[in-house]
């Protein structure tokens, strides 16, 4: 964010809210970010349950810029318009675009004088297909879309997380996409299986050490057979056993298992071929999006480019399918 922006005139304030945290920004006439705040206080952490905690949290952020801004819109995205959320949103079904997340939205008094728009998730609910949600990820695919037109027509997006989504586009639309519990199947074997034990007390490997367990773990993903995945995972432990792998290497090479697998799947199921349909992006933290690249590049796979946070982009375009943008937004008098 630039400083000189701060002092610029907000027409959107757009809330990216999920489980673990809450990120607010003022966004400017052309969708750029002027001003950014984060919390902690996601939807697991409110001061108390139910609309009191969420209306306290959102005073906590954003009640000096509504006082400055009075007229300001809100809109937000994520686990807060889930069942357990602010309001609920229900989910869109696919195919969904950002004019049917905007047509979906829906509305909460904040609190502060002014209503809370919410956009809705998406749904994947067809004959034959798993059923499979997003929620978040697709204000983050409408903001990719929109600093990226071209990738409109066909795109896969990854997005590495806690539930790892693989998403389709194509003409502008989410049609299809797959969720993968790669982040959380992670923190749980390391922490609450025996596989924890040996990566506890292991002292951090050197980075090239570290790359070697990675890639390995990566390709024992590639060459497994079917069936293979819950005896590959005991190997974590058993490599360490046999000493051929230092203990401190463990976790790389679970690492590199979980995503290794994900990336097989995840590649099948967008084509016949280990190849992604269309150019392939990742959207995410930029260390998690790094690990993913490099487990692509193992697989002879290229990415196309990363891109790290283009959410508050996506919901200034919810905003601006609603109309929200077209009034001029007037600082309150001292």
């Amino acid at each position: 964010m630039n400083a000189n922006n701060e002092h610029k005139a907000p027409v959107l304030l757009a809330l990216d809210w999920g489980t673990s945290s809450l990120r607010a920004f003022l966004l400017g006439e052309d969708g750029e970010v002027l001003q950014t705040r984060s919390t902690p206080q996601g939807l697991q952490s409110l001061p108390m349950p139910g609309a009191a905690g969420f209306e306290q949290v959102f005073a906590g952020i954003a009640s000096d810029w509504l006082a400055r801004w009075p007229h300001l819109p809100v809109v937000a995205g994520g686990m807060v318009g889930s069942a357990q959320g602010w309001k609920e949103a229900p989910y869109v079904r696919c195919p969904a675009d950002v004019g049917s997340l905007a047509a979906h939205t829906v509305a909460v008094a904040s609190g502060l004088g002014r209503d809370i728009h919410i956009a809705p998730g998406v749904l994947l609910d067809e004959p034959g297909v798993m059923p499979d949600v997003i929620r978040g990820e697709e204000i983050q695919i409408a903001g990719a879309l929109a600093q990226n037109p071209a990738l409109g027509q066909r795109a896969t997006m990854v997005l590495p997380g806690t539930h790892s989504k693989w998403v389709q586009v194509e003409n502008g639309r989410i049609v299809r996409f797959a969720s993968y519990m790669t982040g959380e199947l992670f923190a749980v074997l390391v922490k609450h299986s025996i596989l924890g034990r040996l990566i506890a007390d292991a002292h951090a490997p050197e980075p090239s050490d570290s790359q070697a367990a990675f890639l390995q773990g990566v390709q024992a993903a590639r060459t497994s057979l079917p069936g293979d995945f819950a005896h590959q995972i005991f190997a974590a432990r058993t490599l360490g056993l046999t000493r051929r792998l230092a203990h401190g290497q463990l976790k790389d090479y679970l690492s590199g298992l979980l995503i290794g697998h994900e990336l097989v799947s995840g590649l099948a199921k967008s084509s016949t071929t280990l190849q992604a349909q269309g150019p392939l992006l990742l959207i995410g933290d930029a260390v998690l999006c790094q690990r993913y690249a490099q487990a692509f590049a193992a697989l002879g796979v290229p990415v196309a480019a990363t891109l790290d946070n283009p959410a508050p982009r996506g919901l200034w375009e919810v905003a601006r399918v609603l109309g929200l943008l077209e009034q001029p937004v007037v600082e309150a008098s001292l």
